[in-house]
């Protein structure tokens, strides 16, 4: 039993080593074709690579570039830590406070820098030490709000799809965008309806993967969780269509909003993907902006910022957080000493 278990062990931690040797090589043959298009880009105008990157990165306006992003940040992180609040009322804890939830939320970010998946842990470990809330159901909590995550990008794509078609047509030199988007949006949209009707066990009655604990949170969520969820988080999403064309005029690329609101939400669906340095965003804003190969290295600048000022923000709250996750365990030692 005990050389099974070894076996079965070693199997995992070689399937590990495999994913991450193929998420490594695709991250890099991302990086290699947004390299060649700039590459390209820069002997059409008589420049190696490196100096057409420096000049694109030296005639943006830094300061006005700052002034939108740091609020942006900090709006982002409010948002955030709300709409974290108000799913982990409604399935885990219906006593807790935003108070309580902002510095775990922020801590996060800190802890997402070595690894999201990580920084996912940090409120579940809270829940199971102050509200006793098993791990598998806490984090059942984080599965729906990256859930009805990607529903939001889809809808708000699905939008600017449909208002701007025309866009998406032009921006189609690479890959026939204006079928794959809708190809997309329609098997999500036809998906949705049949998970909300499993997990209200209208479908598959007999079924017992619903019953696992990791999807405890699915089960008691009702079709207006997976709605407010969404309005709640939106706030984030319309501010970073806006922030992502200031942005990009800053950097003298022109962009209409309308392109922003069909594309955006797509290339942060491909930061989802498990690559290193979210090289599938990196290629997509290439591939999006074919006109503008040099916008692969802009996104990697505003992704690079974003999550450090965020783990700045976490550096904040830390010692909150400390308190909050560590504070009553140490009291309790002291009156037992």
């Amino acid at each position: 039993m005990v050389d099974i278990s070894k076996n079965e062990e070693k199997k995992g931690h070689v399937g590990q080593y495999i994913f991450r040797v193929i998420t490594w090589i695709v991250a890099i043959g991302c990086f290699y074709l947004v390299y060649a298009r700039i590459d390209a880009a820069a002997v059409r105008e008589g420049q190696t690579a490196v100096t057409y990157l420096l000049e694109f990165f030296a005639g943006a306006d830094w300061v006005l570039w700052l002034s939108v992003m740091i609020p942006y940040s900090m709006f982002f992180f409010l948002v955030d830590a709300h709409v974290t609040w108000r799913v982990v009322r409604w399935f885990n804890a219906p006593d807790l406070k935003i108070r309580n939830v902002l510095p775990i939320r922020a801590s996060a970010y800190i802890l997402s820098l070595v690894n999201e998946q990580v920084g996912k842990g940090a409120m579940s470990l809270y829940l199971l030490k102050r509200y006793r809330v098993p791990g598998w159901e806490a984090l059942s909590s984080m599965l729906f709000l990256g859930f009805t995550e990607i529903y939001q990008l889809l809808m708000f794509s699905a939008v600017g799809v449909v208002t701007g078609y025309h866009l998406v047509v032009s921006a189609s030199t690479l890959l026939p965008l204006g079928l794959i988007f809708p190809l997309i949006f329609m098997v999500a949209f036809t998906y949705l309806p049949l998970h909300i009707a499993y997990f209200r066990y209208k479908l598959f009655r007999a079924s017992a993967l619903r019953q696992r604990s990791l999807l405890v949170a699915f089960r008691k969520a009702r079709p207006i969780h997976y709605l407010l969820a969404i309005l709640f988080k939106a706030p984030n999403l319309l501010g970073a269509v806006v922030v992502y064309t200031i942005a990009l005029e800053l950097f003298k690329v022109q962009v209409e909003m309308g392109q922003m609101l069909a594309f955006l939400p797509v290339i942060f669906l491909a930061a989802a993907l498990p690559l290193p340095f979210h090289a599938g965003a990196l290629l997509l804003w290439t591939v999006l902006f074919p006109d503008y190969p040099e916008v692969g290295a802009f996104s990697l600048v505003m992704h690079s910022f974003f999550v450090l000022f965020n783990a700045l923000i976490g550096v904040v709250f830390l010692p909150r957080a400390n308190e909050e996750l560590f504070g009553s365990s140490a009291r309790i030692r002291e009156i037992t000493d």
